[in-house]
C-alpha cells in the first residue's frame, strides 16, 4: 500500500506572497525589478494561477531578503511537515 503526503497548502504560497510585498509597499513592477522576474509571472503567483518553480521561489527570497523556507514553509502549515515527527 503507498501512503501519500498530504497535500500541500498551495493557497498559502500566494498569501505568503502578496503579505510581504503589501509590507514593502511594492508594487508588481518594483517586485519584478528587485527579483529578475516578470511582473506577468508576479501577478499569477499572487493569484494563483501558477505555483512557479524553485527558481521562481529562490529569486523571490533573494529579493525579500528573506530564507526560502519562510516561503515555502507555509505549504505545511496544515499539516505536519515532513521531519519534524522524530523531534
Amino acid at each position: 500500500m503507498t501512503i501519500l503526503p498530504p497535500d500541500p497548502d498551495l493557497p498559502a504560497l500566494r498569501v505568503t506572497l502578496a503579505r510581504l510585498r503589501n509590507e514593502r509597499g511594492w508594487t508588481f513592477d518594483e517586485l519584478a525589478g528587485r527579483s529578475g522576474l516578470a511582473r506577468r509571472t508576479l501577478i499569477d503567483l499572487e493569484h494563483g494561477r501558477t505555483t512557479g518553480s524553485v527558481t521562481t521561489w529562490h529569486a523571490l527570497a533573494h529579493a525579500f531578503d528573506v530564507p526560502i523556507e519562510q516561503l515555502l514553509g507555509p505549504l505545511c502549515d496544515d499539516h505536519t511537515p515532513p521531519g519534524s515527527k522524530g523531534a
